[in-house]
């Protein structure tokens, strides 16, 4: 799977210039890591959804990516997507300071980089846990999830 890749057509369900971040919705790490972002991202730059969604689902097909069994995180926008190390790049780029500083680790060479992701990645559920359903999103988090027009 490729780390990175632009695609001819803008990513469908986005507005322009709209990121967002495709994670696993029974992943206690993944979820975490949402919830991470939703209490530092206070400007609001970066939605979210699971990969178990149906926008999920949609974005996956359109970048290509396997839409049965996902075992990275993946950031969307516009024509592009980012998959691993660069996509955990990608997100915390958009964040307040002190988080862009951790992109200082891109020093290190992406096969090592994504070598390290996998291996947590593919041990996330025995590292973690695994919740049995996706969570839904609480009330005042809702509005960060991305939902296609109804």
């Amino acid at each position: 799977m490729p780390t990175s890749l632009n695609r001819p057509t803008p990513a469908p369900l986005l507005a322009p210039g709209e990121t967002v971040v495709l994670f696993d919705g029974v992943c206690k790490l993944c979820n975490g890591w949402a919830k991470f972002l939703i209490r530092h991202d206070r400007s609001q730059r970066v939605r979210l959804a699971t990969v178990q969604s149906p926008e999920g689902q949609a974005l996956l097909a359109w970048a290509g990516l396997p839409v049965d069994a996902f075992d990275t995180m993946a950031v969307i926008r516009d024509h592009h997507y980012w998959v691993r190390s660069e996509a955990f790049f990608e997100v915390v780029a958009l964040l307040p300071t002190p988080w862009p500083a951790l992109r200082a680790l891109r020093v290190c060479p992406l096969w090592l980089r994504d070598w390290a992701y996998d291996r947590i990645a593919l041990n996330r559920y025995r590292l973690f846990g695994k919740y049995d359903v996706c969570l839904m999103p609480t009330p005042d988090h809702q509005r960060r999830f991305l939902k296609a027009p109804a």
